[in-house]
């Protein structure tokens, strides 16, 4: 345990008294956040969660059923900001920008164990697969398909193409080789993927 989430355990209880839920949940995502990134989902317990948020177990066990499930939205949250698309007008650099954001999340902080541990264990547990979905990838998806959507109306991608086809050429290889580690996510993998999807892979007209 790192000595910032010792200092977090002895954080002082809260006053008693009804919170509006927003403020509620930010605090389990805020608590949630800290130990995955810090540590992992190996100390990520319902008891210390709610210990640090003052949040009563009965009311994290409500929002959410399974550890799993409390990991991802803790995660989503912890990350959203870190992984937000800009709109530069620039779809290249606006693509690659999020993605060496996305790698760098995922290789150099324990959250990357974090959620390959949870797409491994989704493959066997209904209940935490149904939570990947609904909590993580499908929003993530969406965030990344309004954004080439909006590249698209702007005539930087071909009218025909599919976005979310697009998504899964892009993302689906970094996870590939996460979950599948032969080859290393580095910043030339990042930049490689961006170029030959938006260069394309065939040769120009003419090259001999």
């Amino acid at each position: 345990m790192t000595k910032q989430a010792e200092g977090a355990d002895e954080r002082p209880a809260r006053g008693r008294g009804r919170r509006p839920a927003d403020e509620v949940r930010a605090d389990v995502f805020r608590v949630v956040g800290e130990i995955l990134l810090q540590e992992g989902i190996a100390d990520l317990t319902f008891e210390r969660v709610a210990r640090l948020s003052g949040v009563s177990k009965t009311t994290l066990h409500k929002w959410w059923p399974s550890k799993g499930s409390l990991a991802l939205d803790g995660y989503f949250h912890a990350v959203q900001e870190t992984l937000a698309f800009e709109d530069t007008g620039d779809i290249r650099a606006d693509l690659t920008s999020q993605l060496r954001a996305f790698a760098r999340i995922m290789t150099r902080t324990p959250a990357g164990r974090v959620v390959t541990e949870l797409i491994g264990q989704s493959q066997t547990d209904e209940n935490l697969a149904t939570a990947f979905r609904s909590l993580y990838s499908s929003e993530r998806r969406r965030l990344a398909g309004e954004r080439l959507l909006r590249a698209r109306e702007q005539g930087q991608i071909r009218d025909e193409v599919d976005v979310q086809v697009l998504v899964d050429q892009l993302w689906g290889a970094v996870y590939h080789r996460l979950l599948i580690p032969d080859e290393p996510v580095t910043d030339d993998f990042v930049v490689a993927l961006v170029s030959n999807l938006i260069d394309g892979i065939a040769p120009s007209p003419g090259t001999p």
